[in-house]
Parts: C-alpha cells; structure tokens; sequence
C-alpha cells in the first residue's frame, strides 16, 4: 500500500527565500531512494544521511520505492536544508508521526548520521517566509533559534535531534518557542563600533577631518601616502564612527552574512556595521560575488558597512572595474545559466595605496613611473570616489606625543547629527538616507547656489579638467561639509573645502 506525506520547507535564492513543498511518497518495489525537483549534489546526497539518521534514532525506514518531491520542480535546489523534512516526510509515511500534523509545519535542518540536527544557512530569510505563510510554525535547528527568532511574528521552534522534531510533530513533546525580543531599540541592536578608536591615532588631523566628513554622507574615499603614515589605522577606525545601525539595517546585513553562512551561533543579528579588507589577490568573482551557483561576494558582505581595499593599484584592473556598478547604484546583478539574481551592495568604499612603486612620493625624474603605477587606476572609478586624500608621512613629534586624539564616540555624536539632519531632509519614506545617495535631481533641489558659488565651480571644472560627475561629488560632499556646520545654507566655504578633496587626482595624474 502506498503512503503519501508532504510538509513545507525553503530554499535560499540570492539573499530571498522561496517556499518548497516536501513530498515523500513510499510503496512496494524494488527498493531504492531517489529526490526528485532540481536538486544539487548536496540534496541528492541527503538520501544516505536521512536513512541512516532515521534507523540511529530509533525509527524504521520504509522499505521499497521511495520518492521525494521538492515542488516546484523548476526552481534549483541547493544545500542540505531538506534532510530534515525529508526524514520526517518517511515518518509520516510508515506511519510513525502524523501526516496531517507535519503538512501544518515548515521544516530546515541538516542532519548528521546519528540524527543530530545541524544549522543551515539563510534561516533569517527562512523565517520572514514563514511569517507570511500559513503554518503551524517554524522547526529550527538549536544553532539557528537566536537568528531566527528575531524574526516577530513567527513562532519559532528548534530541535536538537530528528526524535525532537517527530515528537514536536506529533504533540508528545512540549515545544518550546524560541525566546522573541520584541521591538529591539536602536542601542540593542548595534553598539556602534568595535575596539578601534580614533584617540589612538597620533596627529593627521586633515585626514581625520577628512572621514569624518565622509562618515556623515557616507562618501567614499581614496587615501595617498607613504608606509608608515597610518592609512590603513584610519580606515580600521571608521566603523567606530559611523551611525548606530539601525534595525532595518541589521536584519539586511544579517540575512546576507546568514546566507553566506559566516554569522556566529551565538548571536542573532550583526549589531556592528561590518568591515570587509580583502586581499589584493582577490577574484572578480570573490569581490563582486558569483561562482555557479551565485553568492554574495565582498561587496554584499560590506553592505551598510565599510569595504577596504588596501594597495589599490595591485588589484587586477579586471576586480576594480566590476565596482563600478554597486558604487553607483548601490546593488549587483549576477546572471549566470541558472538565472539573474541581485545582491544589495550599499557600502562606503575606502581605497588606500602609496604614491608610486617605491611607496614614496617621486621627484620629477621619476615622476613617468609614479603616473604610470597610479594610472592603474581608471578615470571612471576615480570620478566615483568622493574625496581624495594625501595622508603625509608622520614626524616624529607627533609620534611621541603623549596627549590622546579625539574619541570615536565624540566624532561619532556630530556624525550622527549631521546624518539625522539628512533623515529629516529627505522624508520617512524616501530611500535616500545620506548626501552621497543623492541624484541630480536632488542636487538642484537641495544644494542652491548662488552666482559667487557658481563661479567658483566653474573655475575649478576648468582649471582641474574635472568630470560632470565629479561636479556632483563636489556638491555632494559640500552639502554634507554645511550639515556638519549645523548650516541651512551651503556656504562659498563648504564649497571651496568640498573642491579640495577633488584636487589630489588631478595634481598627480593630469
């Protein structure tokens, strides 16, 4: 006699999760085991880990034809996320469990051969499905309960082993939800930086002034200066200083780090705003994410965070030029032959490399091979950066002095003002957040000028060659320069600190 069970699972696409229908179906026949629907390898595979969990936790496994469906049949499916159902789907089938009870639930869990359950990826995403949908509630992997119980609105229930889960199944266990937080603030959720802090860096007032402006817009920025005049200190301290992450925030970041599978047990959201520094080896695809089944690269992982690219010319011209589009529109398109998918990429880039290949700044005998190392860097990506940066060597007065800089926390507080400043510009439902998200438009309307400022603008096109999307950088970072200042206005002198930033290109490469 034929049995039939199903109940719903999901399979993680891109950073979104899209239900799947589990269905066992077990008879007569000759005996064997096959998964049906578009599954990988690591789906098929689930077969040999399922019976064997099966039989090492006390059950039996039906004998003959066993069939399972993973509807729909044209959506690519991949991981281990479906051993879970798929066991409990033969349960129900040999009428161990209650198939009516497990066709209310939606499943995910990997499991072992001894029929421990183990985490799966992307259950933040998994949760938000089920919130939506029509089900009892959510069987979790103890690992996954804190990430997926951020999640309000969906009752949450982990398991440590396949006998938990059939007995949450069957009612015989008492299921216990995952503890909720209920309307987290913005303090709980992020703690606004990590270890590093800008008191710890000696001297560079400039640049820090600098980052600071570009933390307010969320601009981007590019750093010249010899080893040793502390580029890459400065770029680590940034995180500390940036905006509190927002809840919205947090739960876009978390479910990208989830999907990658790179968030800790232990903790349920990323509360601090990432920083990513790859290495100048790095692939095209390793940056901008891809590979045959596409994952976020560094890029998606750096969302609503900072990504630092130390030694910027030794890049491959080829990996710099894939950041064209996620700078400009704040996302990146993957199309592969199993489909087109987008990741959010909206970060702060921050570049840092030396003058030349010596690392120094070259007189004019080697100026040619100074202009040839920093011309690895392309026009068009240049034009992207907001303000461009000389950090100077340090003296060594400054390095000995004693007196500390200013704290994260205290620039963090002006960079939070200006950025409310920024909120209240735009309106609760625009999607603009920061200066640097601005488009033409915007410009006209937020950024008047007056004939003095015109004229300025226009001497500095002419006498620095500069692009029409470098004029906008420019009006970008001088807005934010006057919301700093606590000025309505944007002043001749928020323009003329704006124009500075733009000149470093300009004087080394023209």
């Amino acid at each position: 006699m034929r049995q039939l069970a199903s109940t719903w699972s999901a399979a993680v696409v891109g950073v979104e999760a899209l239900p799947v229908e589990v269905e066992v179906d077990a008879g007569g026949g000759k005996e064997n085991f096959v998964v049906v629907g578009l599954a990988d390898t690591a789906v098929k595979e689930s077969r040999q880990r399922v019976k064997a969990a099966v039989w090492n936790s006390g059950y039996s496994c039906p004998v003959g034809f066993i069939t399972a469906s993973l509807a729909p049949a044209d959506l690519k499916k991949g991981g281990p996320c479906f051993d879970l159902p798929i066991a409990l789907g033969l349960l129900a089938c040999s009428g161990q469990i209650s198939s009516d009870n497990l066709a209310e639930w939606m499943v995910v869990g990997e499991l072992a051969l001894d029929g421990e359950v183990r985490a799966v990826r992307g259950a933040l995403a998994i949760a938000l499905l089920a919130r939506g949908r029509r089900v009892r509630g959510l069987i979790v992997p103890v690992a996954n309960a804190a990430e997926a119980s951020a999640v309000e609105g969906v009752r949450i229930v982990p398991v440590r082993d396949l006998r938990e889960a059939a007995e949450v199944i069957d009612g015989k266990m008492i299921s216990s939800p995952a503890p909720q937080k209920k309307g987290a603030s913005l303090e709980e959720v992020s703690s606004g930086g990590g270890g590093e802090d800008f008191s710890e860096v000696k001297g560079q007032e400039a640049v820090k002034r600098a980052l600071e402006i570009a933390a307010a817009g969320n601009h981007n920025v590019l750093m010249i200066g010899p080893p040793g005049s502390g580029k890459s200190m400065l770029a680590k301290r940034l995180p500390s200083i940036l905006p509190r992450m927002s809840l919205e925030e947090s739960f876009e970041t978390t479910r990208i780090h989830s999907v990658a599978g790179l968030l800790r047990s232990e903790g349920s959201l990323v509360r601090d705003r990432p920083f990513r520094s790859p290495h100048h080896t790095i692939s095209d695809i390793g940056l901008i994410g891809g590979s045959a089944n596409p994952a976020p690269g560094e890029v998606s992982l750096a969302h609503h965070g900072v990504l630092f690219l130390d030694e910027l010319p030794e890049f491959k011209r080829s990996a710099l030029e894939v950041l064209r589009q996620p700078l400009e529109d704040g996302q990146v398109t993957i199309s592969r032959a199993s489909g087109t998918m987008t990741f959010p990429a909206r970060f702060m880039f921050v570049g840092a490399m030396n003058p030349s290949p010596r690392g120094y700044f070259e007189n004019r005998s080697n100026g040619q091979a100074a202009r040839k190392y920093l011309n690895k860097i392309s026009g068009p990506l240049l034009d992207r950066i907001d303000l461009h940066l000389e950090v100077p060597a340090m003296k060594h007065e400054q390095l000995l002095a004693e007196a500390p800089g200013e704290s994260s926390c205290t620039i963090r507080s002006r960079v939070e003002r200006a950025r409310e400043v920024q909120r209240e510009r735009f309106g609760k439902g625009s999607t603009i957040y920061a200066n640097a998200q601005m488009g033409p438009r915007d410009l006209r309307r937020r950024v008047p000028m007056d004939r003095e400022a015109k004229a300025l603008l226009s001497g500095a096109m002419s006498n620095l060659s500069l692009s029409a999307r470098a004029l906008d950088r420019i009006l970008k970072v001088a807005r934010t320069i006057a919301d700093l200042a606590e000025s309505e206005k944007v002043l001749l002198d928020h323009l003329a600190e704006a124009i500075q930033y733009r000149t470093l290109d300009r004087q080394i490469w023209g």
